[in-house]
């Protein structure tokens, strides 16, 4: 007599999006952690300022970061910072409420800065550029004033790959957005703990977590129209290969100046030259005379 088993009833759905949440979460931290470890991030007794926008990537970021300083090898402190800008519609209650909840430490920065660039950029033209400055400006200052060590920047890895395809096609050169820097001034070590962070790994946290998001269209711009034009362009190639933009920011970290062309970044002078030869110039190879051409005044 054959015995037949019931079949395994599937898991339900609220359990089997629970435990790819909990999946996601852990490889973020994961990710984080890491790029916090390659690239020396965050020391202890560090004080860093997570600039919160109201988006996905920068909930993302504090929400992982506070998940991490629970178990950290380094002490170091977290504080919540967001610029209101004085956008018109902007809901100034939500990110004030979210921080409450969490019992986070934060400060709300208050600067008009949306009546400056209205009244600078002409009408119909994107304002996200002069938006960008004037905010990193004014977050600068106060992580000055208020003696932070390390600011915290959302930016993941596809904006990085983004960056470095904008700075090819439209400049002309080879850079993209560190994961560490020293600002211009030399007075701000800012870091980018999402480094490693797929840009579609943090919509589905951030929806699996749900973050209240705040629109960054309120003040009716458009994004930046090449940074629009490439980011298509990351997406068409991700369909039709998948995983060639992890090719290309593992590319990233793995330059070889000698096989490229700045003879700033490597000696190429210097590469094979004899002590004893002479080293002409570019005047000397389009203008001067051959080495060994009978000069006037040489005898017949």
């Amino acid at each position: 007599m054959s015995i037949v088993l019931p079949l395994a009833e599937p898991a339900p759905r609220a359990h089997r999006a629970s435990h790819e949440a909990q999946r996601l979460g852990k490889r973020l931290r994961h990710q984080v952690g890491r790029a916090v470890a390659d690239f020396g991030m965050i020391e202890d007794g560090d004080r860093v300022m997570v600039c919160l926008s109201g988006g996905k990537d920068s909930y993302t970021m504090l929400d992982v970061l506070l998940q991490l300083q629970k178990k950290a090898p380094v002490s170091f402190s977290l504080t919540a910072v967001n610029l209101d800008q004085k956008q018109p519609g902007f809901p100034e209650h939500v990110l004030p409420d979210y921080l409450r909840s969490l019992g986070v430490d934060f400060h709300i920065i208050e600067q008009d800065t949306y009546s400056v660039v209205s009244r600078v950029v002409p009408e119909g033209k994107t304002m996200c550029s002069l938006c960008s400055r004037l905010r990193r400006g004014a977050l600068y200052t106060w992580a000055a004033e208020h003696g932070y060590t390390r600011i915290a920047l959302g930016h993941h890895r596809d904006d990085m790959v983004a960056t470095f395809f904008l700075n090819l096609f439209f400049h002309a050169k080879l850079s993209a957005m560190p994961p560490k820097l020293l600002s211009d001034d030399g007075r701000h070590v800012v870091i980018r703990p999402l480094a490693y962070v797929r840009e579609d790994d943090i919509a589905a946290y951030a929806e699996a977590r749900a973050f209240p998001i705040i629109p960054c269209n309120l003040c009716g711009s458009q994004e930046n129209l090449q940074r629009k034009q490439v980011q298509r362009m990351m997406r068409d190639w991700e369909r039709e290969t998948p995983g060639r933009i992890e090719q290309i920011a593992r590319a990233l970290g793995d330059v070889r100046p000698s096989q490229l062309a700045d003879p700033k970044l490597f000696d190429f002078l210097g590469l094979g030259h004899r002590d004893a030869a002479a080293v002409a110039d570019a005047h000397d190879w389009l203008a001067g005379e051959p080495h060994d051409a009978p000069r006037a005044g040489d005898a017949a």
